[in-house]
């Protein structure tokens, strides 16, 4: 009798095992998360800058529909990317602390305004407040040679200091950071 109780209570433990860990995994992301890192060979551990986002695709949609000129953009998808400065540089002309910061813009023709914001953990850009904005500096738009279907952040070296890149479509937008003085 004691086998047969064994028996069914570890039945009934299987049952509603194969249940819990079948429902723990959703789908892939539609926007999978990236990360860009200046210096970005896997062989520095001394890092500058890291941001973690999310990379939308535009899927026959146009940048103007998903990033809309003359308004706050979360830059991605789904959260607002997080940048992280590992020493104080001046990004644009102004001076900023080592930390992390959400990453928005605010897309325009020749231009775009790039944000370093306070605020950690927001979705989007539905929360998003401009009196935490800690810096704002603009970003060059100018046209690459082929056309990125999904939105990606890189780093370009400079004279002086490194350039966060931000292509999507056609258009990459270039704003630049150096080591604070």
């Amino acid at each position: 009798m004691k086998k047969l109780v064994t028996l069914i209570v570890i039945a009934i433990a299987l049952v509603f095992t194969t249940e819990i860990t079948a429902q723990e995994f959703s789908g892939l992301d539609k926007s999978p998360a990236d990360i860009a890192s200046y210096p970005s060979s896997y062989k520095v551990s001394d890092k500058l800058i890291k941001v973690v986002y999310s990379r939308p695709q535009l899927k026959g949609r146009s940048i103007s529909e998903l990033a809309p000129s003359g308004k706050v953009w979360r830059t991605g998808a789904n959260e607002a990317p997080e940048i992280t400065l590992y020493k104080d540089m001046m990004f644009g002309s102004t001076a900023v602390k080592a930390g992390t910061y959400s990453l928005f813009t605010i897309p325009g023709e020749k231009e775009w305004t790039v944000i370093l914001n306070s605020k950690l953990n927001q979705w989007g850009a539905y929360s998003y407040d401009e009196s935490a904005d800690v810096a704002r500096a603009m970003g060059g738009v100018s046209k690459g040679s082929e056309s990125l279907e999904a939105f990606v952040i890189g780093f370009k070296e400079v004279d002086g200091g490194v350039h966060l890149l931000m292509g999507w479509g056609t258009e990459v937008v270039a704003v630049p950071f150096s080591l604070s003085m």
